[in-house]
């Protein structure tokens, strides 16, 4: 954890000297600014955003949704590995979200609700409305109508269906006020993930607001008449809004890789995380390239990958298997596109009896290859990153042939909804290794896609995870929610810690 906050600190502190106008007064200190504009604090927002879900919870993520496991000959992570998590885990992810990304924000609203800067304020609303999503995914019921408060340091928490509801209205709100008065940022270059071009940002608006009408899809809140009303609207990303600012040089690199990938700082180096035998015999057994892109190879160039959660039983190190191929440049994506299309294509098979879901799930699929081949690279030297995985026409071709008639990922309407909406989140499964590990998590939790099942009755060929083999938890059980962290609930007695991390988030209610 401590490399993480040394990681923040340091590449955020670049940020803000590289985003000051280069004709400062020589009497004035850049590095001790008297008040920063909306646009620094801004850029340090989505900077500790992606810090968060681009380092721990990618980390975590994989884990979780299978994509690796513990390296043999290592042990760092086994503690996430048997899912025997404490509650001191999630101290700092916490602490980033809310007094970094959520205090940014809320100074960046205030700041350009004041100048009458309705594109800004839409930014911000949009960031705030991402982060409590994520917060509520992965801690149900958080502070959010008591918190940030001035001299209120004891908030209760929101229950997170309302919480849910008074962001999408917040956006709503955003929206309405952009679309009335349309003014051009402030912020400018300083917005990282679109530039202040507001047109994207309307459209992952829209995405954001599909994604958690979509997380409702089991509950009694689910709303077939907003989700209609965005598909007839039909205004969804298109490509990644991702966060893009890293570079090949000490303390400015993607937080994964700088983290956990690499011995600056950390000591853990390249030895904790091999591909797992879930995702793995996925894409081979499939025929599916996105291996090449996921991982990288381990010794004589093999992909090799181990069971979950059996690093113990064997007696070589981490070198001898594919790993993450995660490099110091690798963007951070907040929401991907092919996300974006597989969030319609499911919306598509609930609320307009399947009507143009066959498209929208082939163009994820074919996005997913687009975004691996334009931001993933195979140089033998893991530091760099040049020699992409395919060209584009490789990368059309390889989701053509998947797709296509005949294909392993043929678009195959099932006999029911919910046997169509599965081909689509094994899809999304498939599509967002190490592009967004902590989303695969959270839809497969919400999904049951792919299923647990006991081990030796696993079908990798269709997508399935087994228990892990150190798991702490009986049968097929995995953690659905993590504990607030101690740092939260020994300063808050209004936060009482859950007793298991098996317990159920708000919109997790598909029968079992």
């Amino acid at each position: 954890m401590k490399n993480i906050n040394k990681f923040l600190i340091l590449f955020l502190t670049g940020l803000f000297i590289a985003s000051c106008d280069e004709k400062l007064d020589i009497n004035v200190d850049p590095n001790a600014p008297a008040e920063i504009n909306a646009g620094l604090a801004l850029t340090s927002a989505e900077g500790t955003l992606a810090s968060v879900v681009g380092g721990e919870f990618m980390n975590l993520g994989g884990f979780y949704a299978e994509y690796h496991t513990q390296a043999p000959s290592a042990s760092q992570f086994e503690n996430i590995d048997s899912y025997n998590l404490n509650t001191a885990y999630a101290n700092t992810p916490w602490t980033q979200l809310y007094a970094g990304v959520l205090t940014d924000l809320k100074y960046v609203t205030e700041k350009s609700n004041d100048a009458g800067d309705t594109a800004t304020a839409l930014m911000a609303e949009v960031l705030r409305g991402y982060t409590y999503q994520l917060l509520v995914d992965l801690f149900g019921d958080v502070p959010y109508t008591e918190a940030l408060q001035d001299g209120n340091i004891t908030p209760h928490v929101t229950p997170g269906e309302e919480i849910y509801a008074d962001v999408i209205s917040k956006i709503d709100a955003a929206l309405a006020a952009y679309e009335a008065d349309p003014t051009e940022s402030s912020a400018a270059l300083q917005d990282v993930i679109f530039n202040s071009n507001m047109d994207k940002w309307v459209q992952f608006a829209n995405t954001l607001k599909l994604k958690m009408y979509i997380r409702m899809a089991y509950t009694p809140q689910a709303n077939p008449a907003a989700v209609t009303a965005l598909l007839n609207e039909g205004n969804f990303l298109t490509e990644d809004a991702k966060f893009n600012l890293f570079a090949e040089s000490t303390n400015k690199t993607n937080p994964f890789y700088a983290t956990f990938l690499t011995n600056a700082g950390s000591g853990l180096g390249d030895v904790n995380h091999v591909a797992s035998d879930a995702l793995h015999d996925f894409y081979t057994e499939n025929n599916d390239a996105r291996l090449r892109a996921a991982f990288r190879p381990g010794t004589g160039g093999t992909y090799n990958s181990i069971s979950q959660g059996t690093g113990n039983d064997f007696n070589n190190t981490a070198v001898a298997y594919a790993r993450p191929n995660v490099r110091p440049k690798t963007p951070v994506f907040f929401l991907s596109a092919s996300e974006s299309y597989f969030l319609q294509a499911e919306a598509l098979i609930r609320y307009a009896a399947g009507a143009g879901a066959k498209e929208a799930y082939d163009a994820g699929v074919l996005a997913s290859f687009m975004t691996y081949q334009e931001n993933f690279f195979k140089d033998a030297d893991a530091t760099k990153s040049t020699e992409s995985v395919w060209s584009a026409a490789e990368a059309a071709s390889e989701a053509a042939d998947l797709t296509g008639p005949g294909g392993a990922y043929e678009y195959q309407p099932g006999a029911d909804a919910e046997t169509t909406v599965r081909q689509v989140i094994i899809q999304k499964w498939a599509a967002l290794p190490y592009i967004n590990n902590i989303e695969a998590y959270i839809e497969a939790t919400r999904t049951k896609y792919p299923e647990i099942v006991e081990e030796g009755t696993e079908d990798y060929t269709i997508g399935n995870r087994i228990p892990s083999s150190i798991s702490i938890l009986p049968g097929t059980t995995i953690p659905s929610i993590l504990f607030y962290p101690d740092s939260e609930t020994q300063r808050n007695p209004n936060i009482t810690q859950r007793a298991s991390i098996t317990e159920n988030v708000w919109w997790d209610q598909k029968p079992e």
